[in-house]
């Protein structure tokens, strides 16, 4: 679970990543291009009107023509400051935006014919004509944008003479290849950008569904720790019914039988040797009862993580029963949620305990593995072994032994396996998920 969760995480980072980067991207470009539809077009004109004037008297500008270029300007400016109005309300293609790409185009079509340096003006239809005009008129605008630029490169517009309309005709078809070029190019960008937002966008909803599983595993893992901690009370409370009626009940009863016997008693040393016989049994079941109240719960974890009580117990087990034992640790250990802590003790506890009175072993590991999602134990022993296929079935009483152990695993989506031969020893392994303390 935790692995995937990196996974979904890095996933969504880089996402959340590349998505925040094509927005700003995008953001930075559309800003950009919204300043030069304001402001361009009043530098364009500005830079045609300085540099037509400057130029006057080399193209040769007569009186006639400053009559025509000073109306044509100042109605130009005009325009331009009216549209800086309108454009605010009207950012698509509408009737005022083809009106003014229009009366602009011609404005700087007679300009053009006065003086070839005013084709700069001409030259903003290069970069608005698609913002203005409807999909019909595009290339219709971007044609006759492109009449007045070839024009004024070929030195002023009508041309002259025949050399002049060739030359003209020249620079007209190169400038529609160019047009048509960049037109082309910038199609692909905007299919290449669209493109990758899809693909982003896919790409969230792909993080979106993995939160989703993610957060539903969470949820059946939760609901599986309820059912484990239900399923442990309703085991120790088989556990505590069946301790009670084999050990306490039984040294009760044999308590009374033992005072009746005094009660009958005809001599005092008689009454007296079964009076230690009940102080005996109130002893054993005063044991027995404190042994099953101390097996409610884990002691060992009480103030030692999983690894130390394991090694604990393991070290106690080896002390009582005079077998080497060993316990090792590999990968690096996680606090774990508190019902994987104490299945994976209880198991090993069953497992010692099962050694100690069947396996006659001379040596003993044990072996706690923190892995990727999963922790196992493994308990091997060098002893007598057995035939698992001979084991008797379970029954619904089930919660002792081996059944135990695999009644505890299953209970938090895990397994417990067993590898064992007649004189070749036993191999118990449990495999539970990683859950971690927090999650």
């Amino acid at each position: 679970m935790n692995a995937g969760a990196a996974v979904q995480t890095e996933c969504m980072t880089t996402g959340t990543d590349e998505r925040s980067a094509a927005a700003e991207a995008a953001r930075i470009v559309e800003e950009r291009w919204a300043n030069f539809h304001r402001y361009g077009p009043y530098g364009m004109l500005g830079v045609g009107i300085v540099l037509s004037a400057a130029t006057a008297d080399l193209i040769g500008m007569d009186r006639i023509d400053w009559y025509v270029f000073v109306p044509v300007s100042i109605a130009a400016i005009a325009l331009q400051l009216w549209w800086g109005r309108a454009m605010r309300t009207r950012p698509g293609p509408s009737t005022a935006g083809v009106v003014y790409y229009w009366i602009r185009w011609a404005l700087a079509f007679v300009g053009s014919l006065i003086n070839p340096f005013y084709v700069f003006y001409a030259a903003c239809g290069y970069f608005d004509v698609e913002r203005l005009l409807p999909r019909r008129q595009i290339r219709p605008g971007l044609f006759a944008a492109i009449i007045v630029v070839a024009g004024s490169q070929a030195g002023g517009f009508p041309p002259e003479n025949s050399l002049g309309w060739i030359l003209f005709g020249g620079l007209l078809a190169v400038n529609c290849v160019l047009v048509g070029f960049m037109g082309h190019i910038n199609g692909k960008e905007k299919d290449q950008a669209r493109i990758q937002i899809e693909t982003i966008d896919e790409l969230e909803r792909t993080n979106t569904a993995l939160q989703q599983a993610l957060d539903e595993n969470a949820q059946l893992h939760r609901q599986l720790l309820v059912q484990a901690r239900e399923a442990g009370v309703a085991d120790e409370r088989r556990r505590l019914a069946a301790e009670i009626h084999d050990t306490i009940a039984q040294g009760l009863t044999g308590i009374i039988a033992q005072l009746q016997v005094v009660a009958n008693a005809s001599t005092l040393e008689t009454a007296r040797t079964h009076l230690d016989r009940a102080s005996d049994l109130a002893r054993h079941s005063l044991g027995e009862a404190r042994r099953s109240v101390h097996n409610l719960s884990p002691a060992a974890l009480a103030d030692a993580t999983l690894p130390e009580a394991l090694k604990k117990t393991v070290a106690d087990w080896a002390g009582r029963t005079g077998v080497r034992a060993e316990f090792t640790l590999t990968g690096t250990a996680e606090p774990l949620h508190d019902e994987i802590e104490a299945t994976l003790l209880r198991i090993a506890e069953e497992a010692l305990s099962n050694a100690a009175r069947h396996a006659h072993a001379g040596r003993l590991g044990v072996t706690l593995s923190f892995m990727a999602g999963e922790v196992t134990l493994d308990v091997r022993d060098d002893g007598r072994g057995f035939d698992p296929l001979a084991l008797p079935a379970r029954t619904g009483t089930a919660g002792f032994g081996l059944d135990g152990m695999r009644a505890r695993a299953e209970r938090l989506a895990g397994d417990v396996t067993i590898e064992s031969e007649p004189g070749g020893g036993t191999a118990i392994s449990a495999r539970v998920p990683l859950v971690r303390h927090d999650d």
